[in-house]
């Protein structure tokens, strides 16, 4: 039986920009998703417009859509809505006025979603990349309780502050990075250029060279004769570590719970990871979502493995019955000072403001981690390079010291 080399086959819907006439003969413009000139001509006709121009849109490639990207969009869409603009028209001003490309491609998708019926919340679970459970689950139940404004402003300071603190975390973590990298770049420019210059000059002196110098010297011949291991095999074992710590379940779980035991990064790490996880419980509680349900979201949202796996055992307990607080004294991961927060709040009736308390409190916490540890990194920063780049130093000028003295 002869089938039709179409059946099946989807047809890719793009942007068109139109303009045309009305009924009453007033110029009109406008956009249009669809799958070719053809249907926009049909459908502008069936509105009574009489179209003179018909054109593909064409989208820049833009950056990569960001975390920031999306918590802009989350407070602009709030405010226009919360200004009583139309959820249509708030995607048409947010999609046509943001800078990424990438974003107002976005956008100008979820738009045509919604213009066909789809609800926001199905809208948005078809971009998981970019909105994740959390997400479309509080836009879900503000949809059903009709208060979608609201947690749309609930749900923007949330993200303003999850990456505000990812932000903190990251500058205190990249300073030191980066100082060891460029140590890392000037120790390799000394070994394989400055130190066979100096091996050169003392061949002439006909004595003795110093422990230390002729130390040098021969990390100077292995860096030269193996400089593309040295250098292939430091680059490469960097990429696969990141590549595996993303792919790897296993992996995960090990670097997760090695970074809450650091010495000094291991205290804010942990105070950063307890601070999302009460802002995500709180704003779940506070939208109305059933506390088990808010835990499905809390657990993921937390960014490490240790909490992930303890949010799954508190959900367990709390599906049977067990108190939140009691649960979470369990799971043996939270400071006794949170788990007398929540017992509060749960005997109170005030949860929610129980767990926005703790976030409070530990995000000035790690504010305070991260400036003081901002300062101390940098004289200690300062003493590594000094050791290693003047050690270097003073080792090749070792000979040049000690023929001055015999002159």
């Amino acid at each position: 039986m002869a089938t039709s080399s179409n059946a099946g086959h989807q047809v890719k819907e793009v942007i068109f920009a139109w303009e045309g006439r009305d009924k009453s003969g007033k110029a009109v413009r406008g956009e249009m998703r669809a799958g070719g000139e053809a249907v926009v001509n049909v459908t502008l006709r069936r509105q009574g417009i009489m179209v003179t121009k018909v054109k593909k849109k064409a989208y820049r490639s833009g950056k990569k859509i960001t975390d920031k990207d999306i918590t802009l969009f989350t407070r602009q869409l709030a405010t226009m809505m919360k200004a009583g603009v139309p959820l249509l028209q708030s995607f048409d001003i947010v999609g046509k006025g943001h800078a990424n490309p990438s974003v107002s491609k976005l956008v100008m998708d979820l738009r045509a979603d919604i213009e066909t019926g789809t609800s926001l919340n199905q809208a948005f679970r078809k971009f998981p990349l970019y909105f994740d459970p959390l997400f479309c689950n509080l836009v879900g139940a503000g949809e059903q309780a009709g208060i979608l404004e609201d947690l749309l402003t609930r749900l923007a300071i949330y993200k303003e502050k999850t990456v505000a603190m990812k932000a903190k975390i990251k500058s205190a973590l990249m300073y030191p990075i980066s100082i060891l990298a460029v140590a890392f770049i000037v120790t390799a420019v000394i070994m394989i250029w400055v130190v066979p210059a100096f091996k050169e000059v003392f061949k002439s002196f006909g004595a003795n060279l110093p422990a230390p110098t002729l130390f040098v010297m021969a990390m100077s011949e292995f860096v030269v004769a193996w400089w593309y291991v040295i250098f292939g095999g430091t680059f490469a074992a960097i990429y696969f570590f990141f590549r595996a710590w993303q792919r790897s379940l296993q992996m995960q779980r090990f670097m997760d719970r090695l970074l809450l035991r650091l010495p000094v990064f291991g205290a804010v790490i942990r105070k950063a990871t307890i601070a999302r996880w009460t802002r995500t419980l709180a704003t779940m509680f506070a939208a109305g979502v059933p506390l088990v349900e808010s835990l499905d979201s809390v657990g993921g949202a937390s960014g490490n493995a240790v909490y992930f796996d303890a949010t799954r055992k508190i959900q367990s307990e709390v599906s049977t019955g067990t108190s939140l607080t009691v649960a979470m004294q369990n799971a043996e991961v939270f400071p006794n000072m949170v788990t007398q927060m929540v017992a509060i709040g749960e005997e109170s009736g005030s949860l929610d403001a129980m767990l926005g308390k703790v976030a409070d409190f530990y995000e000035d916490e790690v504010d305070e981690a991260v400036a003081a540890l901002s300062s101390l990194m940098e004289p200690a920063i300062m003493v590594i390079l000094g050791v290693l780049i003047g050690g270097l130093v003073v080792a090749m000028y070792l000979p040049i010291f000690k023929l001055g003295s015999v002159v």
